[in-house]
């Protein structure tokens, strides 16, 4: 049986082995140990976990910038896929986010990954073509 529970630091290890191995999902230095650790205080009781067994095999990180969510990097081990976990991990996270008072959530996926396309699109998100993300890095590391 598979639980879903909240997302703790110390889930750290088990999801960012995860997120590392799931196709096409960008880890940065941003998802460090301790920028995640910060990104779960400021954003309690939002981010999930699936776990059987005491082994993590789906997760989901989740804020909020106080106006809109921002669901990312949802991962769901390969011999966990197809029952729904991702589904539920989602399901969670924007009901979570509805209870305080967030109802819309934005997420990011890249132009080349059609499978997760295929799969947000199943659960209802729709593409966005009337806007254009831009970035900006105020320090020297690219790679943030």
């Amino acid at each position: 049986m598979v639980k879903i529970r909240e997302m703790e630091i110390a889930d750290y290890d088990e999801v960012i082995a995860l997120w590392g191995q799931t196709e096409g999902m960008s880890i940065r230095d941003a998802d460090s140990r301790e920028s995640i650790a910060i990104y779960l205080k400021r954003n309690p009781e939002l981010s999930f976990v699936a776990e059987t067994n005491n082994e993590i095999v789906g997760a989901v990180l989740v804020g909020t910038d106080g106006r809109r969510g921002y669901l990312q990097h949802l991962a769901v081990s390969p011999n966990f896929r197809g029952r729904k976990l991702g589904r539920e991990l989602v399901d969670q996270a924007v009901s979570s986010l509805a209870k305080i008072g967030v109802p819309k959530t934005h997420l990011f996926v890249y132009n080349d990954n059609v499978n997760a396309q295929q799969f947000y699109e199943r659960l209802g998100w729709f593409a966005r073509d009337e806007v254009i993300m831009y970035s900006f890095n105020s320090s020297s590391n690219s790679n943030v």
